[in-house]
């Protein structure tokens, strides 16, 4: 650029070449601006930010230019510059919407302990390990819970652990609720008036779902939960002593009037949800129905325990995404589960849990008795990871090949499995969830009473691992399903040779009136 300014000025004059260096320096200011907007997210709101001779010589920018970068991002609210002091992140505004309503109404949920019934000492983790156990060799990984390696960010998440290992402090013990600056994060993802006090850091979405109803329910309480649900919640819910009571969900979500008829039958004062791409139906909470929900639930003296497990999991197509509830939320009827870990790798387990008022503290307190605290380089491994270009990317490749591998599942099961009903394809999340053939839909024949488990070892001897759909029952189900996810296998061409090996169960399991392929 510079010879190219030394040849105007043979031509024209230094006045064009003045203007070509303005240029210049124009285009370096709005290059270093944006790095360092990217960067911003490392501190915590009032930090310091790097020194101008420290950014000068790690961008090999002239002063002028650092000066000009910092200028234009204080002009958007973003840093603040003090003469002698240096350039620190701004502190976000105070929040504009509603102030935090009344809590008080906590105590009596919190203290209404009528039941006698001591927490079992025999877990079944049944409906946990399931997904959670290696297939044999050969056989395709339909009910994995996790992305598939090569989905998942192993590059960004080795830079990010190297470079929080380089952090100042980074082995030392880190505040109980969290790292200051993880937690902000946190909050600003979750949106509405929720602060970073509000926030706790947990080790993953399992722990904070312990964490909650072991708060929320004394033993012996009933709890209420989505139907179909998933295991491992249940599984939560009965070692803590918990009665997990049915509501069922429909393809907009939870029916709000029987959840309003389940509070009034059992006095429940804790309902669990999972308002985005339910596991295992990937239904989405409707819109009329989201207020519905947090309004029956405070009529009801009771807590929605939001569990927002797939956020970072929406399919390229799936259009813009309803916020959470706790945004919603102002009188701490939310308790709020969001996790990093479903996005990420099933190793990096870092959640987000947050409430408001004493449920807070009763969150706080128990955490810290369980676990003490997230590990800090994880959670500083946390920060580098969000606040890296690479999180963006990986989101949006992500975002694509789900996309991808839901489609040619759908395509997949349509022309070789018609017969098995599929009657919500979800913009998001990993799974389909599917109804075998009851004899109502005109074939004649089933697959009886025990065609689900049936169905699910002769998936296994054709090589498919899938889940049967009993475990997320808490009661009777109404019909037999199969949980397939997509996200688990290599790619497209694994998903269409596991259908046709499905194809191959459904032959040895049912009838020979099941229709075959086209």
């Amino acid at each position: 650029m510079r010879a190219g300014c030394g040849a105007v000025t043979a031509i024209v004059g230094p006045a064009v070449a003045l203007l070509c260096v303005f240029m210049h320096e124009r285009s370096s200011v709005d290059e270093l601006a944006n790095q360092l907007r990217r960067e911003l997210d490392r501190y915590s709101p009032g930090g310091k930010l790097p020194s101008s001779r420290a950014l000068v010589e790690r961008f090999r920018v002239s002063p002028v230019t650092v000066s000009r970068a910092l200028a234009q991002l204080a002009a958007e609210g973003l840093v603040v510059t003090r003469p002698g002091a240096g350039a620190f992140r701004a502190r976000p505004p105070r929040p504009t919407t509603a102030a935090p309503g009344d809590t008080s109404w906590q105590e009596v949920a919190l203290s209404a302990d009528g039941a006698a019934d001591l927490v079992p000492r025999s877990v079944d983790a049944s409906g946990v390990t399931v997904s959670l156990a290696a297939p044999p060799p050969g056989v395709i990984e339909f009910n994995g819970g996790y992305l598939h390696p090569s989905l998942q960010p192993e590059r960004a998440l080795s830079a990010a652990l190297a470079r929080a290992g380089r952090r100042p402090g980074a082995w030392g013990r880190p505040p109980l609720e969290g790292l200051p600056e993880l937690r902000e994060w946190f909050a600003r993802t979750i949106g509405g008036a929720v602060t970073a006090a509000e926030v706790l850091v947990a080790a993953g979405g399992q722990a904070a779902l312990t964490t909650a109803l072991r708060a929320l329910a004394p033993p012996g309480a009933p709890v209420l939960v989505e139907s179909p649900t998933y295991p491992g919640m249940l599984a939560i819910a009965r070692s803590a002593g918990l009665r997990p009571v049915p509501v069922p969900v429909d393809r907009d979500g939870v029916r709000p009037e029987l959840l309003a008829d389940a509070f009034r039958a059992t006095g429940a004062r804790v309902f669990v949800c999972q308002p985005l791409f339910q596991n295992p139906t990937g239904a989405v909470l409707a819109p009329d129905r989201r207020g519905e929900v947090l309004r029956i639930a405070r009529e009801a003296g009771a807590f929605v325990v939001e569990d927002d497990f797939v956020r970072r999991l929406a399919h390229e197509d799936a259009g813009p995404l309803p916020r959470p509830l706790a945004a919603d939320d102002t009188g701490g009827v939310v308790v709020h589960v969001g996790s990093l870990t479903k996005a990420t790798s099933p190793s990096f387990r870092v959640c987000a849990l947050a409430a408001r008022g004493p449920a807070l503290e009763r969150l706080r307190a128990i955490q810290v008795v369980d676990s003490f605290f997230v590990p800090r380089p994880l959670q500083e491994a946390a920060l580098e990871l969000v606040g890296s270009p690479a999180w963006p990317r990986h989101l949006r490749a992500v975002a694509a090949a789900l996309r991808a591998r839901r489609d040619a599942m759908t395509a997949a099961l349509a022309l070789r499995l018609p017969d098995l009903a599929l009657p919500h394809i979800p913009s998001g999340g990993y799974h389909l969830w599917l109804r075998l053939p009851d004899g109502t839909g005109g074939t004649g024949r089933a697959f009886g009473a025990e065609g689900e488990a049936a169905f699910t070892a002769a998936a296994l001897r054709a090589g498919v691992a899938l889940t049967p759909g009993r475990p997320y029952f808490s009661a009777e189900p109404p019909a037999a399903h199969v949980r397939l996810s997509f996200a688990a296998v290599a790619g497209t061409e694994e998903i269409a040779e596991g259908v046709r090996r499905l194809r191959a169960a459904c032959d040895e399991v049912l009838p020979a009136d099941l229709p075959g392929p086209v």
